[in-house]
This record gives structure tokens, C-alpha cells and sequence, in this order.
């Protein structure tokens, strides 16, 4: 062999100069890309990211064509540039048990088993960069699909997992699968492949009942109005901010929810009552007081977090005057239930243990929701916020005279079994129960209306359950802004919903919707309870697309209307339930520190309650004076926000707890007695004290005299008194002082139930009165000089000489007698003259 040239040297040195380069440089590049997806929770690097824009139809019916459209939006979020950019769509068998329109969506790719052909979408995408693509999917393979339609084979009704699978090529890597979007599809029939062929009927599902279907609407919002604030005759409400006007204004939330139910049951709508006699509109009684306010003018915090500091006007007077009239001119017409004001927690509200606390947040929502709507609202029902309530909750709702409660499924497990607080539940892990739609609540019953004391206490009517599917409640859930994920969905399913686009939620939400129609379940009650999160972030279109939904189910005769009425009639399972706390829910509950303050302030409002006076006269009654407050006190135990964080609620609950209890300080210390000024002189030992008490609440108020009177005196207790509202009002205590020394009372006010009103003054008296040793001496004076007269008498009438005289010469006497003579003739003399 030759040897190298020195120009082959040359290129040697200079290759191996570069291989080594590239070896210090190749480790610091990005790592190739993987044969799996970036996105759903991979913990690779994000190249592109794929969401859902919308399905058309959402849900497939007999009538419909035999292709689907499928839109979406590619976005490079990576740092370098994918080529060779394409879609495909692939399904999974359809949902056979409860829990699959929610596990189904966690299934690997590989699962999802039918696969169209991939389409390409763009050839090159820049860092930034979005594409929007729509996808035609055939329902049937057929010989003769058009050019870029794939077909999915689905040959029989169903709710089907669907997943858009894109692949690119990112800059130094490979061919791979970089992102993937899952969604439901509900087929509530499959259409002839060829519609112009009458020969081939479209598929219906098997023959079953229909299901018996309730849904409830809610409306309701976190709360608005800042604490501390008791009612006044002519104050401006005052909120935290003001979202709540943006909700109430067109395109806000709360228009939305409404809007969407006002055109669902529109005559002109051809639903035939169906619909909305299926519906039932749940209020927050908070929210209708809230809005009230706002009608009449109010004031919005520059800053949430400083109650005190600077306000603005509110600008959502006229939003919210136009909201409550539509909604009162909806809610005569169709079946309406009061929410726990304020989504106030019942666990919480039972470990305060208040009683006209709790009648507030329980019993007074039905003829808040009856007084501003103009309804009758059904009673007896409750609807925790969480779905789930502990014994004690049980209890307090049973007290308060409720017969049936509305839970989640898993939240009740047969009384035969085991129960554990914690909520883990052997066998039920996917939350799959046979429980009814109602059942007893074993060993939880309300009193005995008129019974009196005995020695056992009397039982009532029991307490029951109405159950609602968990699977299509967390579906629902996840419909709209800011989803939360309920406490109720079980741990092994629990996802963050938000990686999920708004057009997939709600193709999920409307699979959850059917599943039951086209299913049914063996020894299972064909009937369904929907019921979606009461703080609800759906949209009019998200709205207006899951009523369609039930009333296309109502329409191809797969779900009859039930009234909530009908449902709460039904009768019970003679098998005994017991409530089953579960913990996620205790873990998002109303921590259990805030109980004792709040029970505190709780009896200091009942205390000062009980001692005000309700006058004709008078502007303000007591109860609209301080049951602001107490509903307060009911908003520190809120569920609302709690899932979503929270520290930030605890922190909120705080806030209302402290600004609470500041007014009602405030309150007891406007009940005073005005301190005289310097020393007050009675005129005589029985002179009355003379006193001024001031009122500065706007209302009337009995109050006592609590004087701690020192030996010396003895003051007449005046019993109870009345103080005018914003006024004073002078009193004379009658007193008697036996000293004229300068003396220290102390004076103050207290309720009739001895409760301390205002600061006590001390009251510096001085009386004019001689005092009890000067009387004593004075007394032995005047007797021991009546006993010498007496004694000096009785002599001289026995003609005795006076003991008192002995010792005395009679010379000496004699020339007195002589004396006192001449002086009585020398004054006759005088006269004469």
C-alpha cells in the first residue's frame, strides 16, 4: 500500500478535528423525537399541539348522513420546526359500562383500534405556528369513498371513543406521533351507508324502555357582597368586584345559562312541554340578593383584597335589573328548587352547630327564591354543593325538616356493607353502584312535629337520597371555562380536564348524556338524574347543545321527561343506605378551625338579636339590620372556589370572618353610657343619680343598668329600658348616699340578658349628707340632753333639790336669788322709761 500523500494527511487531521467537535456538540442538541405522543402527560418535549374545534353533528341519529366532520387546530409549540405535518382518525369499541365515557378517554393509542388513513395537513410548521384542518370521516367502509375520507366502521348505535392522531417530523428527529385529541361520539343510530338506497335501513339500538330523565339547571355564583355590612334603609351594596356584571351582561356567564333555557322551551321550539318539564331551575338565593342589591345602585372594592380601602361605581345596574326580569318571567313556568345558600357546606355548617344559622342557610333559601321569583319552589330538598355529606350533615338536614337529599352515587353505600369515611369503598373504586334513583338513609331521622320532651328523643320522618349518575356529573362538569373536577369522580380517573379543548368536554359531556339511553343495565332503574356543578362555566352554544341533546333523546323516543317532583314521589328502596363521606370531598371542605370562631359570632348575633325592639316607627327592622351579617357568617363556610384553590379560599373565608366579627364589636360597643364631666354632687343623701345612655344603631334596643355600687350607696335597679334608634335618652336612678366623701361608681349597659353593651364609665359622686357617725353622735347628744331636763324636772316636782346642785353654799344662793331679782326690776324700769 502507498503511503498517505501529505494532502491525504492533511484531510485526515482535519476529519478527526471535526468528529470531535461534533462530539462535544451532538450531546447539548435536543434529543430525537420518541415513537410516542408529546402531549396527554408525557413527560418528552411538546412539539405540536392538537385540540378539537368541533363535530358536526355532535351526535349521529337515523336521519343523518353517513359522514361526520371533524375540525381541529395544530399549533407548533416547540422551539423548532415539524415537517410532514397529518392527521388521522381512530376509534375504540363503544362504551359498554358506566365508568367508560370517562376511563375511555385514558386509553392508550394502541387501543384505539381502527384506524383511517393519515391526511396531510401542512408540509412544513414554524415555531408559533397554527393550522386549522377539518377531517370528513365515513361511518361505513365502502368501496367507493371519495379521496381523503377515511371510515371508522361503526355499524351499531353506541357511544364511541374517537381519537385525531397527528405525526410530524420535528427537526432533528424522526417521523413520530406528537400529539392526539380523544372525544366521544354518541350514535343513536347508524344511517344506511348510502342513503339513496331506501333498501337499507338505518340501524336502531335494541328495544328497552326509555329512560325516565330529571336534569337540573343550575344558576348560582360565588359571593359577591363584602362582608361586614349590616342592613341599613337607604346603603349602596358593596362587592368584592364587578365580574358579576359582566355575568349578568349579554355574553356573560350567567346570561348565557339563562339564554340557552329560555330558548330550549320556547313554544315555537316544537319540544311539546317535553323538555321542560324535565328541567328544573336550582337557584342560589345568594345570587338573587345579590342581583337584587345591584338594581338599586352599588359600590365595587378598588382593590379585593382591602375591604376598607378606596370604591368605584358598580356598572351592572341595568344588567342586572334585565337578567331578574327574564328570569322571572322563565321560572313561573317550570319547576324551581332553592340551592344551600351560598353553596355553604353542610359538613361545616353542622360542626358550628347553630341552630338559627343553619335555619338560615337551609330553610330560608325556599322563601327567598318563593319572594323574589314570584314561585313555589319545592321544599324539603337539599343540593350540597359537593354531592356528599357526613352523618352529622345527615342529621342537621333531617333537624331542619328535610326528607331527601340529592348525592352522587358512590356517596351512599348499602347499610349491610361496611362503610369508611374516608370514602374508600371495596368493589366500588370506579364508583359503579346498583343503587336507585331514592333510598333510605339508615339511623337519620328529623323530630316529631309538636312532640315535647321525653326521656328518649322522638323519631321523625327519615331522611333519603336521590342519587345522580357521577359519570355524566363529572362530564358535565368539565363543560365550559375554569372546569373543575368534582370530589365526587374517583381518584383512578381524576385528570386535569383542561388539556382537553371546549369542543371535546362537550362531545363528552354528550356522550355521558346518552350512554344510558342506548345501554341498558341489567337490574338497574331506566331513569337518569343529570346534574351539573352549581358554579357552571358553560357557554350559550355548550348549553344549547346538551338540552338539544336530551330532547333529541326525548324526540327518537330513547328518554321520557320526569319531573324533579315525580322523582322526589318515587318511592323508596326498603333496602337501608348510610352515607359515605368521601375524601376528596373532606379534603376540599371548609377546614374545621373556622367552626368555633363562627359558632362565636354566630351567638353574638343571636345575643344582640334578641335584645333589639321592633318599633312601627322605625325604618329598620331588626332581622333585615342583622342578618346580612349572619349570612356572613354563612358565606365563610362556602364551598365555592374551594376546588380550585384552596388557600386562596381560606384566605377569602378569613377575610369575611374578620370583617364579621370587627362590625359586631362595633355594634355591642355603640351601646354606652356618657361619662359626666367631673365630679357629679348629689344635693341630698336621697338625691337621684342622673344619667345619659346613647344609641347609635339604627335601630331600637332594651337595655339594664349594671351599676356595681360601693357600701355606701343603695341605687334602685330600674329595671329594663329602651334606647331610641340613633338616639339618647337621660334616666334618673334613684339613690341614696350615706357618706360625703367623694365616691367611684362604675356604670354600664348590658342586654336583658346581662350581655356587656359599650365601655363602662366610672362616675365620681359627692352628697352633701352627713354621714352615719356625725347621725350617731348627733342622736346621743340630743338624748343625753333630754335626759338631764327630765331628771332636773322630776326634782323640782317632788320639791327635791337637783343632785346637780349639791355642793353649792346657801349664802351663795341666796345672793343669786337677790341678783337675779334687782336685774328683773332694773328691765321693768327700762320698760317704763
Amino acid at each position: 500500500m502507498a503511503a498517505p500523500t501529505t494532502t491525504q494527511r492533511t484531510l485526515q487531521r482535519w476529519l478527526l478535528s471535526l468528529f470531535a467537535v461534533l462530539l462535544t456538540v451532538l450531546p447539548a442538541c435536543p434529543p430525537f423525537a420518541a415513537a410516542e405522543p408529546t402531549g396527554n402527560g408525557s413527560s418528552g418535549p411538546k412539539f405540536l399541539k392538537l385540540s378539537l374545534d368541533s363535530v358536526t353533528p355532535t351526535a349521529i341519529v337515523a336521519t343523518s348522513d353517513p359522514y361526520f366532520v371533524v375540525s381541529g387546530t395544530i399549533t407548533n409549540i416547540g422551539d423548532r420546526v415539524v415537517d410532514d405535518v397529518a392527521v388521522r382518525i381512530q376509534r375504540a369499541a363503544a362504551v359498554t359500562e358506566p365508568s367508560g365515557v370517562r376511563s375511555a378517554l385514558r386509553l392508550d393509542q394502541i387501543n384505539y383500534d381502527v384506524n383511517g388513513e393519515f391526511q396531510d395537513i401542512a408540509e412544513r410548521m414554524q415555531p408559533g405556528q397554527r393550522k386549522q384542518f377539518s377531517l370528513t370521516v365515513a361511518l361505513h367502509s365502502v368501496p367507493e369513498l371519495p379521496s381523503g375520507v377515511s371510515a371508522v366502521d361503526i355499524e351499531t348505535p353506541g357511544v364511541y371513543p374517537l381519537l385525531l392522531n397527528v405525526n410530524g417530523q420535528p427537526a432533528y428527529g424522526s417521523q413520530a406521533r406528537l400529539d392526539d385529541a380523544r372525544f366521544l361520539l354518541p350514535v343513536l343510530a347508524v344511517p344506511p351507508a348510502d342513503p339513496k338506497k331506501p333498501a337499507a335501513p338505518p340501524v336502531s339500538p335494541a328495544p328497552a324502555a326509555p329512560v325516565a330523565t330529571t336534569m337540573l339547571w343550575p344558576l348560582a355564583d360565588r359571593p359577591r357582597l363584602v362582608a361586614g355590612r349590616p342592613g341599613s334603609p337607604d346603603g349602596e351594596a358593596l362587592l368584592t368586584d364587578d365580574d358579576l356584571a359582566a355575568s349578568l351582561t349579554t355574553g356573560g356567564r350567567l346570561d348565557q345559562l339563562l339564554s340557552a333555557l329560555e330558548t330550549a322551551i320556547k313554544p315555537e321550539t316544537g319540544s311539546d312541554r317535553a323538555l321542560s318539564s324535565a328541567l328544573c331551575l336550582a337557584v342560589d338565593p345568594d345570587l338573587l340578593i345579590t342581583v337584587s342589591d345591584m338594581i338599586h345602585g352599588y359600590r365595587v372594592l378598588a382593590s379585593p383584597s382591602d375591604p376598607d380601602g378606596s370604591t368605584r361605581a358598580g356598572t351592572g345596574s341595568d344588567a342586572a335589573q334585565a337578567w331578574l326580569d327574564r328570569l322571572r318571567a322563565v321560572a313561573p313556568g317550570m319547576c324551581v328548587v332553592a340551592l344551600p345558600f351560598a353553596q355553604v357546606d353542610p359538613v361545616a355548617l353542622a360542626a358550628v352547630g347553630d341552630t338559627t344559622l343553619a335555619d338560615r342557610a337551609l330553610n330560608a333559601p325556599a322563601d327567598l327564591i318563593d319572594s323574589v321569583l314570584s314561585v313555589k319552589s319545592v321544599r324539603g330538598v337539599s343540593l350540597p354543593d359537593a354531592g356528599t355529606i357526613d352523618t352529622e350533615a345527615g342529621a342537621l338536614l333531617a333537624q331542619h325538616g328535610f326528607t331527601t337529599a340529592v348525592l352522587a352515587d358512590n356517596a351512599i353505600t348499602p347499610a349491610v356493607e361496611t362503610s369508611n369515611v374516608t370514602g374508600t369503598r371495596t368493589g366500588s373504586e370506579a364508583g359503579e353502584t346498583d343503587n336507585p334513583d331514592m333510598v333510605r338513609l339508615d339511623g337519620i331521622t328529623g323530630p316529631v312535629a309538636g312532640a315535647g320532651d321525653t326521656a328518649a328523643p322522638p323519631t321523625g320522618p327519615e331522611l333519603r337520597a336521590a342519587t345522580y349518575d357521577i359519570w355524566s356529573a363529572t362530564a358535565l362538569a368539565a363543560v365550559g371555562s375554569h372546569p373543575p373536577t368534582p370530589p365526587f369522580t374517583p381518584e383512578s380517573v381524576r385528570y386535569d380536564v383542561t388539556n382537553d379543548s371546549r369542543a371535546a368536554r362537550l362531545q363528552d359531556a354528550l356522550g355521558a348524556l346518552t350512554w344510558s339511553a342506548l345501554n341498558p343495565q341489567p337490574g338497574k332503574p331506566r331513569s337518569a338524574l343529570f346534574m351539573p356543578p352549581q358554579n357552571w362555566g358553560a357557554n350559550r352554544d355548550e348549553a344549547t347543545a346538551l338540552l338539544g341533546q336530551l330532547d333529541l333523546l326525548f324526540r327518537n323516543n330513547l328518554a321520557i321527561p320526569r319531573s324533579f317532583a315525580d322523582l322526589l314521589a318515587e318511592p323508596t328502596d326498603p333496602q337501608p343506605y348510610e352515607l359515605d363521606y368521601l375524601a376528596q370531598a373532606a379534603e376540599e371542605a371548609v377546614p374545621a378551625h373556622f367552626a368555633e370562631p363562627v359558632r362565636q359570632q354566630a351567638h353574638r348575633i343571636t345575643e344582640l338579636m334578641n335584645a333589639l325592639v321592633e318599633i312601627p316607627q322605625q325604618e329598620l327592622s331588626p332581622r333585615a339590620f342583622l342578618t346580612p351579617l349572619r349570612d356572613d357568617l354563612i358565606r365563610t363556610l362556602t364551598l365555592s372556589d374551594r376546588r380550585a384553590s384552596n388557600a386562596q379560599a381560606d384566605t377569602a373565608a378569613q377575610r369575611r370572618l374578620d370583617q364579621t366579627t370587627r362590625t359586631l364589636d362595633r355594634l355591642f360597643g355603640s351601646v354606652t353610657v356618657l361619662p359626666p364631666g367631673g365630679v357629679y354632687t348629689l344635693a341630698s343623701e336621697q338625691s337621684p343619680l342622673l344619667l345619659v345612655a346613647r344609641n347609635d344603631m339604627p335601630v331600637a334596643i332594651r337595655v339594664r343598668f349594671r351599676i356595681d355600687a360601693p357600701a355606701e350607696t343603695n341605687i334602685t335597679d330600674i329595671g329594663e329600658q329602651v334606647l331610641p334608634a340613633k338616639g339618647t335618652r337621660s334616666f334618673q336612678i334613684p339613690t341614696e348616699v350615706s357618706d360625703s366623701r367623694n365616691l367611684v361608681i362604675p356604670i354600664a349597659l348590658t342586654t336583658p340578658d346581662g350581655v356587656p353593651l359599650g365601655d363602662a364609665v366610672s362616675v365620681q359622686v359627692r352628697s352633701n349628707a352627713y354621714g352615719r357617725v356625725l347621725a350617731i353622735i348627733t342622736a346621743c347628744a340630743g338624748a343625753l340632753l333630754l335626759l338631764l331636763a327630765g331628771r332636773r324636772l322630776w326634782h323640782r316636782f317632788r320639791g327635791q333639790s337637783d343632785p346637780a346642785d349639791e355642793g353649792f353654799d346657801p349664802g351663795t344662793q341666796r345672793r343669786v336669788k337677790r341678783y337675779r331679782r334687782a336685774r328683773k326690776q332694773e328691765l321693768r324700769r327700762q320698760e317704763t322709761r
